[in-house]
């Protein structure tokens, strides 16, 4: 699908099987999703350049996706996608200044594009040329992933009143409660790390975007990209922040399961502490000796249970009194 966008915001659709000889002039933005071979035929005829497809936006080598050629400028980042789900992905989608257009190539629908269009009316001024519609989308991008960072916040600040949470009374946690929690870890972890991953290849992309000549020539949208680079580093710093408090509680998770298990095997120590002494009785009243003069008492048998009682009881105090219980 081939969408056409003016400054104001304006869209129309651009139909293959009844393409135009010409594009409007006041068209500023070619957003095309998951584009058909026919699709990109038709933009590279419009406007004289080659369209990037699947396959090169799949290359990761820094040359191949930051380049100029004398017809435009094209640049590739990888965005999050999916962030509100369980299973958050990166997609990469093409850039490309041609002239005062801005194309954009993409197999995924991530979020911030949605926001931009219902945000192009109210841009003051409106986004007359592709290099500040570029720019501007850059800007809601970001916004959105400062915004994927602030829920994960949230989120996490929950996670961490559900893995330090004292259980009342005699009550214990659910079986597997820690194991569980572990998962929530890792999703989190997920999240994160794509928005790493996807501001960095948006700092290589906005430091690359400075180094274009028409913005160079305008100090305006210079300003503007030097605002959106900040924002970014101030968001990468706040991600790391973030991926740290991931490890704290990825690690509070495994030593609390750790003590768990170790509070387990304790019960098991002070079980075998008490019943070693009274089998140690039954073992050798157990015995088959002919003189064994205790066989013949009359009081033999509550004598022995007695003897294992008090053999149970006294090394229980013991213990506990020595602290080691």
């Amino acid at each position: 699908m081939i969408a056409l966008y003016d400054a104001q915001g304006e869209s129309l659709t651009l139909d293959a099987a009844h393409p135009p000889e010409a594009l409007p002039e006041d068209i500023v933005w070619i957003d095309m999703l998951r584009p058909t071979r026919e699709e990109d035929a038709l933009v590279e005829r419009l406007l004289g350049i080659e369209v990037p497809t699947r396959e090169d936006l799949k290359d990761i080598e820094p040359s191949s996706r930051l380049y100029t050629t004398d017809q435009a400028v094209f640049m590739t980042a990888s965005l999050v996608c999916r962030a509100d789900g369980d299973h958050p992905v990166l997609t990469d989608v093409a850039f490309v200044l041609a002239g005062k257009r801005l194309v954009t190539v993409r197999y995924d629908e991530p979020k911030a594009f949605a926001l931009f269009r219902a945000a192009m009316p109210r841009i003051r001024g409106g986004c007359t040329t592709g290099v500040i519609l570029a720019v501007r989308l850059f800007e809601t991008i970001v916004d959105r992933t400062a915004e994927i960072l602030e829920q994960a916040v949230e989120k996490l600040d929950g996670l961490s009143f559900k893995v330090f949470d004292r259980q009342k009374g005699p009550k214990r946690r659910p079986p597997h409660y820690l194991e569980a929690r572990l998962l929530d870890v890792a999703l989190h972890h997920r999240l994160i790390a794509k928005a790493r991953d996807s501001l960095a290849s948006l700092a290589r992309v906005v430091t690359f975007l400075q180094s274009v000549p028409v913005v160079e020539a305008d100090a305006e949208t210079k300003a503007l990209v030097l605002v959106v680079s900040r924002d970014i580093q101030s968001l990468s710093e706040h991600a790391g922040f973030i991926f740290g408090n991931i490890t704290f509680l990825l690690d509070a998770s495994l030593g609390l399961i750790s003590v768990e298990q170790n509070a387990i095997i304790k019960i098991f120590s002070i079980a075998s502490v008490v019943f070693l002494p009274p089998t140690l009785v039954a073992s050798i009243y157990g015995m088959n000796f002919e003189v064994m003069p205790e066989l013949h008492w009359h009081f033999g048998y509550p004598l022995a249970l007695l003897a294992m009682l008090v053999s149970a009881i006294v090394p229980f105090f013991v213990f506990r009194w020595k602290g080691w219980l």
